[in-house]
């Protein structure tokens, strides 16, 4: 019953959408690149050392050299409520897991990840790629899709259902930028992110220049929220940049934001700590810590992950290909602490 309720909160939206299309949803676009993610990809362009470390009772089993958040949970033992309500005990179980998908696309509605299919938003906001010609007086905007992808649970590898936090059990579309205003306007981004206001001056922004150099490290500042390390500022949570900084390190950047605004939303949750260890914690700011990341589309990242606001020089080389592979797609890996009872 809790896996089904938490589903009806994130399938409102596509149904909604679906309702509002009718019979013809979406359709093939020769315009819209077919990254080809449901096949073989699932196996060969997916880092499977990046689940590393493993740790069970508290004690990491393989991978011991890979980072761990500091907030992970230690205890070796952990209780749960059943559905009467009584204590159940069990083995804390946390491990790095693959669990959604992000998308961006300048063609609004073109999903990459469904086979290059188009959903029938019209291009009043298409996106564009900054070039930086204009010493920062040009800007990139793309627009995101958002996915479920519980790829341990799609292989049937490792993950009981007690540890599955979201209820996710397929590859799902989660949220189109596309229906949302605010990602196509900074001031209405804005306004619904008041706390903004606090950090637009000069000495938060400097700031973020800490949290870059421990972001190399592996380690984001999670005091640091409104920062994204090298990427720039989460601030304001919008598709809009200024200066073209590369396709990689933008859509980095908005990677973050995406992560930041959904959090705020309650629609995506924390993993991470001892209270989310039998459920998922709504958390209004982002845990920096919680999430890495590889690219998935056009060039994956298969030996290695970068932390929220790595710098693209470390990880990011020659993973665009000109004119056909510069709608990046990203794989987002998220600390799981599951009592497994």
């Amino acid at each position: 019953m809790m896996r089904i309720s938490r589903l009806k909160r994130f399938i409102s939206l596509p149904l909604f959408v679906c309702g509002l299309w009718g019979t013809s949803i979406a359709q093939a676009d020769p315009g819209c690149q077919n990254a080809k993610v449901i096949g073989p990809k699932l196996i060969t362009d997916i880092c499977w050392s990046c689940l590393f470390p493993i740790r069970i009772a508290g004690v990491p089993i393989s991978g011991a050299g890979g980072r761990i958040p500091e907030e992970a949970v230690k205890s070796p033992l952990c209780t749960c409520r059943d559905g009467a309500g009584l204590p159940r005990p069990g083995v804390t179980t946390s491990m790095w897991e693959p669990a959604q998908l992000v998308e961006f696309q300048r063609v609004p509605g073109c999903s990459s990840v469904l086979n290059g299919t188009r959903f029938p938003f019209n291009r009043t906001f298409q996106g564009h790629h900054g070039t930086g010609s204009l010493d920062g007086g040009d800007g990139s905007f793309m627009h995101y899709h958002f996915y479920a992808f519980p790829l341990l649970t799609l292989l049937e590898l490792f993950v009981r259902p007690n540890c599955n936090p979201d209820g996710y059990m397929d590859l799902d579309v989660l949220y189109f930028s596309e229906l949302d205003p605010t990602w196509n306007n900074d001031e209405l981004a804005f306004f619904t992110n008041p706390e903004a206001a606090a950090v637009a001056n000069p000495i938060a922004a400097a700031a973020c220049t800490a949290d870059a150099a421990s972001a190399m490290a592996g380690k984001p500042l999670k005091q640091l929220f409104w920062c994204a390390g090298s990427w720039g500022t989460l601030y304001p949570l919008s598709g809009h940049q200024n200066g073209g900084k590369g396709v990689i390190r933008d859509s980095s950047l908005l990677t973050a934001r995406v992560l930041a605004a959904l959090h705020r939303r309650g629609l995506s949750w924390r993993t991470m700590g001892a209270d989310a260890m039998c459920k998922g914690v709504i958390d209004p700011l982002l845990p920096k810590t919680q999430y890495k990341f590889t690219l998935l589309h056009p060039v994956p990242e298969t030996h290695s992950a970068h932390v929220i606001g790595e710098s693209a020089l470390n990880w990011g080389i020659a993973k665009t290909i000109p004119a056909v592979g510069q709608d990046p797609i990203y794989t987002i890996w998220r600390w799981n602490d599951c009592c497994n009872n």
